[in-house]
Parts: structure tokens; sequence; C-alpha cells
């Protein structure tokens, strides 16, 4: 009896190809979604994955002069330097407390604003409110800051001036450690809360409406509806976000609290954090090797928390960013 069989190789060499050809062809079938996204690509290959070839001077003492090859290496001594610096502690906590308060306060906003925008009859006023509420993103905190000087100075902000001229005491906001937080706080939801509304007041429009007659028609109220379809039917985008958001815990907004926090030194104890320290240590004192350890190890304790908040929201929700397959 005569078996015929293929060769195993050519087999798989085969298969391989037909990979490839389906490959290429799904590629050319959305050539133009990748067109759009070839600008984006771009721009992370270009300024995040080509610069990375850099954190080498993490672990060696960088004398410009000297380039990369010639600045001596160190391994671990400027990780060591700031795990055992008297201002680490402050800097974890206070950057902490700061990322902590815009995941309590800052992150729900927009999502509240647009569950509001999306009950609105009045499509006039909605798309008044919602130009109005973004406009500040555009804003730069640098003008920001100035906004504030002239609002709220001792010397010269209108608030305070006009309670003086009424008799009554200033409010001691800029420069006042018990007020820093709030400050942080309210500012950050007044300048970006808006423009993340966007996000979620898209999601909401791809709820589809049959749902929500479905709800009318069994007697759910406004509350229920929204409670029941609407966050329901936004909840991938709330935990999306939301993933990013815990993955930046250490990434406090560098520029607002670096305007917030100005030249008062007396702020450091409240206001001083990760990225404000790694700026001096960095740009003023040209410790570079220091600052690009630092900046290392941010790097890994986000890509850490993205896989472990990713991990946690598929097992409570069922939705993360990624799954594994099945």
């Amino acid at each position: 009896m005569t078996v015929n069989a293929r060769p195993i190789g050519n087999g798989a060499s085969q298969t391989r190809k037909e990979k490839w050809e389906r490959l290429l062809k799904r590629i050319w079938f959305y050539r133009y979604l990748y067109l759009l996204a070839l600008p984006g690509l771009l721009y992370f290959l270009i300024f995040a994955y080509l610069p990375m070839w850099g954190v080498v001077i993490a672990f060696k003492d960088f004398r410009l002069f000297r380039g990369f090859d010639g600045s001596p290496w160190v391994g671990l001594k400027h990780f060591i330097f700031f795990f055992t610096s008297p201002s680490f502690p402050r800097l974890l906590k206070n950057t902490i407390v700061i990322s902590g308060l815009y995941l309590v306060f800052v992150f729900p906003a927009p999502i509240l604003l647009a569950l509001l925008l999306n009950e609105l009859k009045s499509g006039v006023y909605k798309r008044f409110v919602q130009t109005v509420s973004y406009l500040p993103h555009f804003i730069s905190w640098v003008v920001v800051g100035g906004l504030l000087t002239y609002t709220f100075s001792l010397s010269m902000g209108a608030v305070n001036l006009q309670l003086q001229r009424i008799g009554m005491e200033p409010l001691h906001i800029l420069g006042n450690q018990d007020t820093f937080y709030s400050l942080v706080v309210g500012t950050g939801i007044w300048k970006e809360m808006g423009w993340e509304t966007i996000i979620y007041l898209a999601a909401i429009a791809g709820i589809s409406p049959e749902l929500y007659e479905a709800a009318i028609i069994d007697g759910a109220n406004r509350f229920q509806r929204v409670l029941y379809v609407t966050l329901p039917g936004i909840s991938a985008v709330i935990v999306i976000m939301l993933i990013l958001q815990v993955s930046a815990i250490l990434n406090s907004n560098f520029l607002q609290i670096l305007i917030l926090q100005g030249s008062d030194a007396s702020l450091y104890e409240v206001g001083d954090v990760i990225d404000t320290w790694v700026y001096r240590a960095g740009f003023l004192q040209s410790q570079l090797s220091l600052s690009t350890a630092v900046s290392l190890f941010k790097g890994v304790v986000g890509l850490v928390l993205v896989f472990l908040a990713n991990k946690a929201a598929n097992k409570i929700t069922g939705e993360g960013l990624w799954s594994k397959p099945s």
C-alpha cells in the first residue's frame, strides 16, 4: 500500500504563506484606517520609543561632552540616591495624595457632566454648555496661573480688593498649604472636565435608542434609565479611562503643580511631587542621570499598574484594555 504524504516542511511553509497573504489583504482592505492612524504611530515612534535608548544614562554618570559611551558606568547609584533621599517620602506622599484626589474628584466630574448634558432637551443650550465647558482646556496653565494671581492675590487680586473695600478679611488662597489641594482639584476640574466630557458623550451616542424605549415601557424613570441603561452602556469607556488614570498615578499634572507652586518654597511640604523634583534636578541642577533614573522608575511603576488595573478590571467587570485569549 502506498501512502501519499506531503512533506511537513512544505505544509508549514504553505501555511505561513497563506497567513501572510491574509494579513496583507486585511491591511489593504483597511488601508485608509491605517493611513489615518499613521501620524499618531509616527508621533509615538519618534517621541516615545526612539528616545528610550537614552535611558542608559540612568546607569551612568552622564557627562555631556563625553557622550553616552564616554560617561562612566555607575550602576544603581542614582536609584539608591533617590530612594534614600530625605525628600523621597515627602515626594511619594504628595504625588499619591494629589493623584488620589484626581481619581476621587476630577475623574468622575466629566462623567457626571456628560450624564447631565445627555438629559437636556434643548439642543442649543446643550451645545452652548458643552462649548463653554471645554474652552478652558485650550488655556495654558501659565495663563491660568496669571488669572489666579489677578483674582486671589492678596495685593492685587480682584476678589480680595473687593473684600477689603467692604471691610472683610481677605482670602488667603494662593501660597497657603491649607488650600493648596483644593486649588489643585478645583482648577483641574474647571480646566479639563469639559474636554473629557466629549469622550463620554460620544460613548453615550452609541447606545441604542431601543434600550431607552424599552426602559420607558417598563416604567423606568429618568434616574433609573441613567442607572440601568446609560451607565452600563458607557462602562467599557469608563474602565479604559480609569485604567489609564491609575497607570499615571505617579505622573501628577507637572505644569499645573509647578504653576500653582510658583517660587514659594513653603508649599514644598504639600505640593512638591516627583515631577517637580525631577525638573529641578534635571534642568536647574543639570543632574541628567538622576532625573532619568527617577523617570525610568516612574515608567516601570506605571507599566506594572497598567497590568494590575487591567487584570482587576477583567476580573471585576470583564472589560479592560485587553484580555487573555480564551
